[in-house]
């Protein structure tokens, strides 16, 4: 079955907002859905460099476009040319999820709640770990956030920009008095030297990985087996941190969980219905088989 419907008055135009654009699968797993409960509408990747931003929030209104996903770089800059921001993703500070309710443009973050799902949905329970966070951009905010409402008492975020990191470390601490929480300047490839009695869980937030010349995001040979390393790139399944920290006994997440999660909550703020997640899920798949590891 295509993914593309007969345009009609009923059709409703969906998107996403990115610089790249290219590698996104958004496009497949929400066409899925919209199939899946015959709903005559589209949606589309949009690919928009950053001195354009204000102009396409601009579109929205012109084109009655009904909702947005956020990626990579826009998801902090876009916040002044909206409308209003929930109350969530005010505290995080950034927006994946655009929702247009008659031209009003509200935003919303997703990107944390659906990552913290894709971490449950693998047997990790957060709280019990310690969280070394590798960056402090839009989705290192989403994702700190719901790691600490989701019980981490103890995150250590490192980012190339130590303001950006103290800036994020501050969001958390005015959020949990009593955590650890600290922030420092870090270049990929250097070493980090941590105190905690917990086993961690080291997320990286970075687009390092999504280009076959990038360097590792951070030095393997830290990682042992009692780690668990998750990349929120989706593309490729496996990044070389992932594989790097699966030889050396890790337990590691990819990404694509969190795009589906993540995918399914924006869903449900566009249309007020319950997403087909087994669907949008095996539509993911589909669209993933060919850089997909063998069974």
């Amino acid at each position: 079955m295509s993914p593309f419907v007969s345009p009609s008055s009923e059709t409703k135009v969906f998107g996403i907002f990115g610089d790249p654009i290219h590698h996104s699968l958004s496009p497949q797993m929400h066409h899925a859905a919209f199939q899946a409960l015959n709903l005559p509408h589209v949606y589309l990747p949009f690919h928009i460099r950053p001195n354009h931003l204000k102009e396409a929030v601009h579109a929205i209104r012109v084109l009655n476009i009904q909702g947005l996903n956020v990626t990579i770089p826009h998801k902090e800059k876009i916040m002044p040319y909206l409308d209003e921001i929930d109350s969530v993703a005010q505290k995080i500070g950034a927006v994946n999820t655009i929702k247009n309710e008659g031209g009003r443009l509200i935003g919303f973050n997703t990107d944390g709640l659906g990552f913290v799902a894709s971490l449950l949905e693998a047997g990790i329970d957060p709280a019990k770990r310690a969280i070394l966070l590798i960056g402090a951009g839009g989705a290192a905010k989403g994702v700190a956030m719901a790691l600490l409402a989701a019980g981490s008492r103890e995150i250590h975020i490192c980012a190339r920009r130590p303001i950006a990191a103290e800036d994020l470390a501050n969001r958390l601490r005015k959020c949990a008095t009593q955590n650890t929480i600290t922030a420092r300047a870090y270049t990929p490839g250097a070493e980090i030297s941590l105190q905690t009695e917990k086993p961690l869980l080291l997320v990286n937030t970075t687009p390092l990985g999504m280009k076959k010349e990038d360097i590792l995001p951070f030095t393997i040979s830290k990682i042992n087996a009692e780690w668990v390393v998750a990349d929120l790139i989706y593309r490729p399944y496996e990044t070389p941190l992932l594989l790097a920290a699966k030889e050396r006994g890790a337990i590691t997440v990819p990404g694509l969980g969190m795009l589906l999660h993540q995918g399914t909550l924006a869903f449900e703020i566009w249309t007020g219905l319950k997403a087909p997640t087994k669907i949008m899920g095996q539509a993911l798949w589909q669209a993933f088989s060919k850089d997909k590891p063998s069974a």
